[in-house]
């Protein structure tokens, strides 16, 4: 009766030597490959249209209420020079004003306002999420 395997020796001789790959395992690593390149790209297109979509409330709800200064800070209610806030504006609304337009409803002075309050955000502020988003390249 003949073995099924081969023998011990060969065995080893073929452990030692890096396998050369077959051109089927090729073809499949291809595939594997092109499949991922398919699978990533609308995922990728789905992110980007997030980020459009995502809002950015100026200022926060936890202070909700008060003014931005012109330098973007919060200040009280009824500061002089600074602008009414409680709006949110959208992610692709922010892009535009940062690339030279302007947020809707704002004048010159109180875009710039806005504008320097949403550069401001730092993390675990509300908005924080998706200005950072809008910076990232595409």
């Amino acid at each position: 009766m003949s073995e099924p395997f081969p023998p011990q020796k060969e065995a080893e001789s073929r452990d030692d030597a890096p396998a050369a790959p077959s051109r089927r395992q090729l073809l499949m690593g291809g595939a594997v490959a092109a499949s991922a390149i398919i699978s990533i790209r609308p995922a990728l297109a789905n992110t980007a249209a997030s980020v459009l979509n995502c809002t950015i409330p100026v200022p926060d709800q936890g202070r909700a209420g008060n003014y931005i200064a012109a330098n973007g800070q919060v200040v009280p209610a009824g500061t002089q020079g600074a602008f009414p806030a409680g709006k949110s504006f959208s992610g692709e609304q922010v892009r535009q004003a940062m690339r030279g337009g302007r947020l809707p409803g704002a004048g010159y002075e109180q875009n710039q306002a806005y504008l320097n309050y949403i550069r401001r955000l730092q993390s675990g502020t509300s908005g924080f999420t998706c200005y950072a988003s809008l910076q990232m390249p595409r």
